[in-house]
């Protein structure tokens, strides 16, 4: 029994009352320095919490770090171009020739020709390659990661990525050219000079050109595609003006009448769209291109790839795995180089 049972016992059958010291050795009863309800020492370290994980949580939306866009393809278009065996593509040049002469009947002179020529570009294959650990995987699914394809997503980007940059630049060393750098067209014409100074339509982040001023620079890209093709392309025919995002600030310029850059390009010509690229930004100043989308009845040019992407086999080790992409570029083919005209320096 208990001592709390015992002393009620003794109480109601006997009268007799005790204290708890009652119950201690004769040489205890009354030592008061005794503490028979201290707390007793701890033997693990004091703690009055749970584990500090306990009270986290992790938000299964994945925030994405952004990248540049990717539109060089947005420019011309796109399109697929033999396979990822094909290094070299032709492309078959007609020009018609002749000359006359005064007729006679028995003159046998004046002859007309034909003159075929075979420029050509030369495709270039890239690729890259992920990793992951069978352990590696079973971490990232406790974060609720999915960690391969997380991967395989970071493969596709920075093959497109690439074939963005050859869109526009090409690749060195080989008959693979950009919109930006390929050597058949024109030579770029120099913005006029502002009345702010200068010949730039923004400068810092502010537009330092006026309205008319941009426009006429505008004007000079036109006159140049005019006088390149002879005429043949006109201010109704679908245009595409190709520009950075920061020069494309140029073109909410607002004139006295607060008619904008804008307005007066939508105008005269209604058919021409803008399309922007951050590549157009370059170390020798901003480019603005100025393309008809087509001539002759044909596209005047389209960026190519002979592979977008191709995963490859799946290499198996001890406890891990490797995997290959490739793809390929032939760069920007520009059929007719002479419907296009450049202005540096904007």
């Amino acid at each position: 029994m208990t001592f709390q049972a015992d002393r009620a016992r003794l109480e109601t059958e006997w009268g007799i009352h005790m204290m708890a010291q009652d119950w201690l050795p004769s040489q205890f009863r009354h030592n008061f320095e005794l503490a028979m309800d201290a707390q007793p020492t701890l033997v693990t370290a004091p703690n009055a919490g749970i584990p500090s994980f306990l009270t986290q949580y992790v938000d299964p939306e994945v925030v994405r770090i952004l990248q540049s866009p990717n539109e060089g393809a947005n420019i011309l278009g796109e399109r697929k171009q033999g396979d990822w065996t094909t290094q070299t593509t032709f492309f078959s040049v007609i020009e018609n020739t002749g000359e006359v002469s005064s007729y006679g009947d028995w003159n046998a002179n004046g002859v007309s020709n034909v003159n075929a020529a075979w420029p050509q570009r030369q495709s270039y294959l890239f690729q890259t390659i992920i990793e992951y650990g069978d352990l590696q995987i079973e971490r990232a699914g406790l974060a609720r990661l999915n960690w391969v394809a997380e991967l395989q997503t970071s493969a596709a980007s920075t093959l497109d990525k690439f074939q963005d940059y050859t869109y526009h630049f090409g690749v060195a060393g080989l008959q693979n050219y950009g919109l930006l750098n390929d050597p058949s067209l024109s030579a770029a014409l120099t913005p006029s000079t502002k009345a702010a100074g200068g010949v730039k339509w923004v400068n810092n982040g502010a537009v330092v050109a006026t309205a008319n001023e941009v426009y006429a620079d505008f004007q000079a890209l036109f006159s140049k595609i005019v006088a390149q093709t002879a005429g043949r392309v006109k201010m109704s025919d679908p245009l595409i003006l190709a520009l950075s995002p920061s020069a494309q600030m140029g073109l909410t310029a607002v004139n006295s009448f607060g008619v904008g850059v804008a307005d007066l390009i939508k105008k005269n010509f209604p058919n021409l769209e803008v399309e922007t690229s951050y590549r157009y930004s370059t170390v020798a100043g901003e480019v603005v291109q100025l393309w008809a989308r087509s001539f002759d009845g044909k596209d005047v040019g389209y960026c190519a790839f002979n592979e977008k992407l191709r995963d490859h086999g799946i290499v198996r080790n001890l406890s891990a795995y490797a995997q290959k992409k490739t793809a390929g570029s032939w760069g920007a083919i520009i059929r007719y180089p002479l419907a296009c005209a450049q202005m540096v320096g904007v």
